[in-house]
Formats: C-alpha cells, sequence, structure tokens
C-alpha cells in the first residue's frame, strides 16, 4: 500500500504543470557611484530602486570590468571581457580578445534564453559592437550632427536583433546626446528625427514599459535588458529634475562625502573599522574652489539624470505589477563602472561627440567652466573630485582596477525567489559574468557548446542563486581584471592590483582594508608573487596580450 500510495504520488508530480519560469529583468546604468543611490549612501532621491533594494537584497562586493563596454561584454557572454572580444573599446583589431565586438563564438543571454522559449528584448545602450567611422573629419561631423546619413553605425550582423533580441530600441554607440542621440535605431532601422520633447533616459524607460505590458499577454516568461545611458556624461537633464538640486552640492565636495559614508555605516552597510574613508591628500577645499557655483550645478545635474532614471524604474514596477508579474521576475540592477573622473569637455567635439545640435547651435565644451552643465548645448561631466564622492568611501574611479573602479552597487529583487535576508546585504563575491550561469539554472536553458562550427568557451561566471536563498554564500575565490593596463588579482581577500599609469603592484588585505590605503607589498613579498603569478596564468587563458 505505501509503494503505491508512492507511485501515485510520482505520478500526480509527473502531470502537475511545472512552476512558470521568471521574467528576468536586467537594468544597468552607465557611470553610477557605489553610493549614489540612496539606499547605498547617497543624498539622491531613488525611491523606486530603494523600494528594490528593501525588499530584495544589496550587494557588497560585486564586480564589473571598470568599463562601459568591456562590462558589457562580461555581462552579456558570462565571459571575461577578453574572452567575449573587448578588452579594449570597440575599434576592429586581430587579436582575438581585443575584435571590439562580441567574438563570433561566444554567445549572449538574449541567445540562450530565446532558444529555450523566453521571449528577449532590449532598451538602451548596445556598445559591443565595431564602430564605423567616416573618411575624413568633416563627413563624421556632419554624421554626428545629424546632417548626413551614411547608413549603417556598426556592421548589421552586430546588431542586437541578431544576437539573440527579438526586439531592440537604443543607440548602437556608446556617448549620447540625451536630447537627440546619435546611432538611435528600432531593430535595424535607424530613427532618423526625434520629438522635440524627447528625452533619451524617459524613452529607454517608457520603451521597457511597453516591452513588459506585451510580453505579459503571453504564458513564456521574458528576458528584458534595459541599458541606460544615464549618468554618462555629457551632462544634460531637464529643468524640473536640476530643480530638485540646486541647492544640494553647495555644502561641497568633502561635506558630501563624509555625509555619504556616514549614512552608510548607518545603514549597516560598511565596517568603519574596516572600511576607513580615505583622506583627500593636497586637493585644494571646497572654499578655495575658484569655481564652486560650476561644480555644485555639475553635481546636481549628475544627481537630476540618476533621478530620472530611477523615475522611469518605478513605471517598469507598476508596469510588472499592473500586468500580475511582479512575484514572479527577477530584478537586477548595478552599475557598469564607477563614476568617471574624466574630463570630456578637454576632448571636444570628434569620433562620437558633436559640434552642433540638429538645428545648428553650437554645443560648448566648457574647459573653463563658463558655460553651465545641465541644457543640449553644454558636454560636460563631474570630473575627478566629485567622481570620489560619488564612489564614496573607494578610491579611484572608472577605467581603474583599484575598488572605486571595478566595485559596482548590485540590487536583487524577486519577491519569489528571495529568501536570505531580505532587505539586506549580501557578502557573496560576485562578478557581471554570473548572469549567464544564473540565468540558465533559473530557467534550465542550455549553454551551447558550438556557435558558427565554433567551440563556446566556458562560461567563466558562477551562479547567484545560492546568494539568493542563503545569506553565507561566498561567491567567486578568485577574481582578476585588466584595462589599457589597469589590473588586479584578487584571491579570497588579498588583493593585488596596479593602476593605468603606475605598473608598480600594491598589495591590500580587503578582509581588514576595504578602502585600499594600507600597501602590505613590503611585507608580503611572496603573497604578491603568487598573486602576480595567478594573474599571469589568467591573462595567458583569458586572451589578454596588451598587458605590461
Amino acid at each position: 500500500m505505501l509503494v503505491l500510495s508512492c507511485g501515485l504520488v510520482l505520478l500526480a508530480l509527473r502531470n502537475s504543470p511545472s512552476p512558470k519560469r521568471p521574467n528576468i529583468i536586467v537594468i544597468m546604468a552607465d557611470d553610477l557611484g557605489f553610493s549614489d543611490l540612496a539606499c547605498y549612501g547617497g543624498e539622491i532621491h531613488t525611491p523606486n530602486l530603494d523600494y528594490l533594494a528593501n525588499n530584495g537584497l544589496r550587494y557588497t562586493q560585486f564586480y564589473n570590468t571598470s568599463r562601459c563596454c568591456p562590462t558589457r561584454a562580461s555581462l552579456l557572454t558570462g565571459l571575461y571581457n577578453h574572452q567575449a572580444g573587448i578588452g579594449r573599446m570597440t575599434d576592429a583589431e586581430s587579436e582575438p580578445g581585443y575584435l571590439g565586438r562580441l567574438g563570433d563564438n561566444t554567445v549572449t543571454l538574449a541567445e540562450v534564453l530565446k532558444a529555450d522559449g523566453y521571449h528577449t528584448a532590449m532598451s538602451g545602450k548596445w556598445h559591443v559592437s565595431n564602430t564605423i567611422r567616416q573618411k575624413t573629419p568633416q563627413e563624421q561631423m556632419d554624421w554626428l550632427n545629424h546632417q548626413r546619413d551614411f547608413g549603417p553605425f556598426s556592421p548589421i550582423e552586430q546588431y542586437p536583433t541578431n544576437r539573440g533580441f527579438e526586439k531592440f530600441f537604443g543607440t548602437i554607440w556608446g556617448v549620447v546626446d540625451f536630447f537627440d542621440p546619435f546611432s538611435l535605431v528600432s531593430g535595424t532601422e535607424p530613427v532618423k528625427n526625434v520629438p522635440d520633447n524627447y528625452y533619451h533616459t524617459d524613452a529607454i524607460n517608457d520603451t521597457a514599459v511597453a516591452y513588459i505590458k506585451e510580453y505579459a499577454r503571453y504564458s513564456q516568461p521574458f528576458f528584458l535588458y534595459v541599458a541606460e545611458n544615464a549618468p554618462h556624461w555629457p551632462l544634460q537633464a531637464l529643468p524640473e529634475d536640476i530643480a530638485k538640486y540646486e541647492d544640494t552640492y553647495k555644502a561641497g565636495w568633502d561635506a558630501i562625502r563624509t555625509a555619504r559614508y556616514q549614512r552608510m555605516i548607518k545603514l549597516g552597510l560598511i565596517d568603519p573599522a574596516k572600511t576607513k574613508l580615505p583622506v583627500n591628500g593636497n586637493a585644494p577645499s571646497w572654499q578655495d574652489n575658484p569655481t564652486r557655483e560650476w561644480d555644485a550645478k555639475a553635481m546636481a545635474v549628475h544627481a537630476a539624470m540618476i533621478d530620472r532614471m530611477d523615475q522611469g524604474i518605478g513605471r517598469m514596477i507598476n508596469a510588472l505589477k499592473q500586468t500580475g508579474q511582479l512575484e514572479n521576475t527577477l530584478i537586477l540592477f548595478l552599475s557598469d563602472n564607477g563614476a568617471s573622473a574624466e574630463n570630456c569637455a578637454a576632448y571636444g567635439p570628434g569620433f562620437d561627440r558633436p559640434g552642433k545640435t540638429r538645428d545648428g547651435r553650437t554645443i560648448a565644451y566648457p574647459t573653463q567652466k563658463r558655460v553651465m552643465p545641465g541644457p543640449q548645448t553644454s558636454f560636460a561631466s563631474i570630473g575627478p573630485r566629485w567622481a570620489q564622492v560619488a564612489n564614496t568611501p573607494y578610491q579611484y574611479w572608472k577605467e581603474e582596477s583599484y575598488e572605486g573602479g571595478v566595485h559596482t552597487p548590485m540590487i536583487a529583487f524577486w519577491p519569489k525567489g528571495i529568501t536570505a535576508n531580505k532587505g539586506g546585504f549580501s557578502a557573496h563575491v560576485g562578478h557581471v559574468m554570473d548572469f549567464m550561469n544564473t540565468f540558465i539554472e533559473l530557467s534550465g536553458a542550455k549553454y551551447p557548446a558550438v556557435r558558427n562550427n565554433q567551440p563556446v568557451p566556458r562560461s567563466t561566471g558562477i551562479s547567484l542563486v545560492t546568494s539568493f536563498n542563503d545569506k553565507r554564500s561566498v561567491g567567486h575565490t578568485a577574481l582578476f581584471n585588466e584595462h589599457f593596463g589597469a589590473k588586479y588579482a584578487r584571491v579570497n581577500n588579498w588583493k593585488l592590483v596596479a593602476t593605468r599609469r603606475d605598473s608598480v603592484p600594491h598589495l591590500y588585505n580587503l578582509a581588514e582594508d576595504r578602502t585600499e590605503m594600507n600597501d602590505l607589498s613590503g611585507k608580503y613579498p611572496e603573497k604578491v608573487k603568487e598573486l602576480d603569478s595567478l594573474w599571469r596564468h589568467w591573462a595567458t587563458a583569458s586572451q589578454v596580450v596588451r598587458s605590461r
């Protein structure tokens, strides 16, 4: 009788409908600092991301690859970025690790999930295909200024809809004019004109809302990749959003940074005994800064861009609620790298930066800070002092392998699937390449062995699913990075790191020194030698050839 009962139970299980696989949404900000969001200690108004954090998990040791396109390549393929084909930027080069595009032997998240029955869509910044340039600087500038049409922005076969996405709206290149973006396409068709009231962050997020509402009508789950451009330079935002922060940053760099640090301690995000706030050194004080008005406005625009992004994320959350999809949707939010210290005004117009608006107005590149940031006619950035604030408490910024460059805020939200420490923090050591194995585990999809008759590299990521259910989950015990000579090797809590301009490696014990202040390379030369050897082994295996 017992055997018969067990048999009936097994038969019932076989005949019962399998649980619906989760929808998956990845939202990635561009050049967002570690502490910009309110739920990570910032003063910027981000109630919708705070909602996701307070009902999900905030990761305290999650890594990107320190730059826009390399991080996107790693996230999309489940590989280190050199293995995926983008070791530098998107210029086409001959070496396998530096193709400037996703390799033909790689598979994307969209390709894997689509093959297993998921609907797939993307809205936002692609930036993982070769950039086509015109023959002369004048032709390039005419193209950027929307005065001439030279056809595709990248080879069409490299567009998102040819890499697994059923739908795509966004830009093929990286830098955008937020009021009239270059390289904007729908599917593979260029969008040749935008409405007078166009703002790119709204368009990205409203397109994502439309995708959610459409796919909610189907029984199949969906995968949606929302690649925000905000708050990447140029500093351009809507006046009503800038007005909210008109006075916020007049207190200056040091006051805002200290306030963020104290809020992070109060939140329980950091332990001040192990995460000290580095001193600014010989940098001039805010009181001695002759461009205080301009700098306060710059950070106000940065905040406004993030605020606007959060508003759009709120519309996505509401769409999920209205369509009954929220409970079984995994939402992952992160940044592609730390905040940028670049002075984009010094670059001037050229390559991907326009010189005039479509209607002929000259765009200022205010190297002397005489033209205020915010409108379409100004190309400016926050610079190193505000970047240091945005990345509080960590040192350095985008492009570097110190924590300020590679350490991203990461939120995981999934009401039906996250049980560990909900509303709290996870010390799981994760990396953007982990999304591939995470989504495969959750969906039951298969990672292919071959693409285009070429063997597909084995994913170097690990699944995050254990961290959703076990707050003791450890994650990676070894991670590596290289970008234009900046590099690190992290093994357990030991980290060996060098900057782009200083090849001398420095050794830190992150268990005691999360902000990389106490260099132990002189005290532990054997540990330096060990980590350096491991990094070189990884570099050889990962197609890194342009390192020092």
